[in-house]
């Protein structure tokens, strides 16, 4: 990797100040950071410390709503009470993420915030359409992890076990930076390829996430989050589901987001209206799956996340309703 210095600011405005400048990039836990800087995928010349800014850290609950700061660490989500109790989904989400260590070290905006972990992307010697290239590699190549959803012109797949779930709960964004505070729907904070394919969110130069703002639920809300892996240790998400419903018997509300198998967190509104108004059993809920996936357009390799897609939004449904499958 290139030589490079660390500065560590004291402040959200100085932050702010040194990000907006050219080949100046922020670390937290360094989980991601790390790994392209070994890659050679980024070459700054100055890293901005963020752990000394004590105002992105930290859980805080009140009656209106979770606020989980960016540095705050993957390991306190998913130990929470309350969050466990109230928040599940952000819960179980947050506890599938990769190891305890790294847990223990990674935090809420960099999972956020962790770049694609596509082969073509990850490897130094190919320039795809991601880093700027003309192309996009596993059309026609090794796309067995790529997207089957919202593809196109760049096939990746968005990495994030958090975001399904706090977009399903509803979650906003606060952003800081040279232009400001705004806060923004985390539904609306990532993009698609169509948009700028060597980009995934809206960040803008200088920007900061401070924190995650999550609305208090209804007391009729229930939610769960399920990802499906080739192996049950460290991996990433071969497809992931966040599923929210509001009511017990019959459902009054529902959002059900899935991750992994598009280049952002893929909610599906056409699959919760399958289930709204109607009483939870298996067979909505398997009507569910079908609409929500019967847009999808696999690859030459990856047709198989298709069929695990619709099982594991089925088994998110009745989980979050609290129906045991037979």
């Amino acid at each position: 990797m290139n030589r490079f210095e660390i500065v560590t600011p004291t402040s959200l405005d100085d932050a702010s100040r040194l990000l907006v400048l050219k080949d100046h990039i922020a670390i937290a836990g360094g989980v991601d950071v790390v790994d392209l800087l070994k890659l050679n995928l980024i070459a700054p010349k100055t890293i901005v410390n963020l752990k000394g800014l004590q105002e992105l850290d930290g859980i805080r609950i009140d009656s209106r709503a979770l606020r989980l700061g960016a540095l705050t660490k993957l390991h306190a989500v998913a130990t929470h009470p309350v969050i466990l109790e109230r928040y599940t989904a952000i819960a179980e989400a947050a506890v599938e993420a990769a190891t305890p260590q790294i847990r223990n070290l990674g935090t809420v905006g960099g999972n956020l915030l962790q770049r694609p972990r596509c082969w073509y992307f990850r490897h130094p010697d190919v320039q795809c359409l991601k880093k700027g290239g003309d192309r996009c590699y596993s059309l026609g190549g090794l796309n067995r992890y790529n997207a089957i959803l919202g593809g196109g012109p760049s096939y990746v797949v968005h990495p994030s076990n958090l975001a399904p779930a706090l977009i399903a709960m509803n979650a906003r964004a606060r952003l800081v930076g040279p232009s400001g505070d705004r806060t923004v729907d985390l539904e609306k904070f990532f993009t698609l390829p169509t948009v700028d394919a060597t980009r995934e969110n809206v960040l803008q130069p200088g920007e900061v996430i401070v924190e995650v703002i999550v609305p208090e639920p209804s007391g009729q809300t229930h939610s769960t989050y399920i990802e499906a892996r080739e192996k049950q240790s460290f991996d990433w998400p071969l497809v992931s589901v966040a599923a929210v419903l509001v009511g017990s018997r019959t459902i009054y509300d529902a959002r059900i987001v899935m991750g992994a198998v598009a280049p952002i967190p893929w909610r599906v509104p056409e699959a919760e209206a399958a289930i709204k108004r109607a009483p939870l059993n298996i067979a909505h809920a398997r009507a569910a799956a079908e609409v929500a996936l019967k847009d999808a357009q696999p690859m030459s390799d990856n047709a198989y996340k298709v069929a695990i897609a619709k099982v594991i939004v089925r088994r998110a449904i009745m989980r979050a309703g609290g129906i045991a499958e037979a």
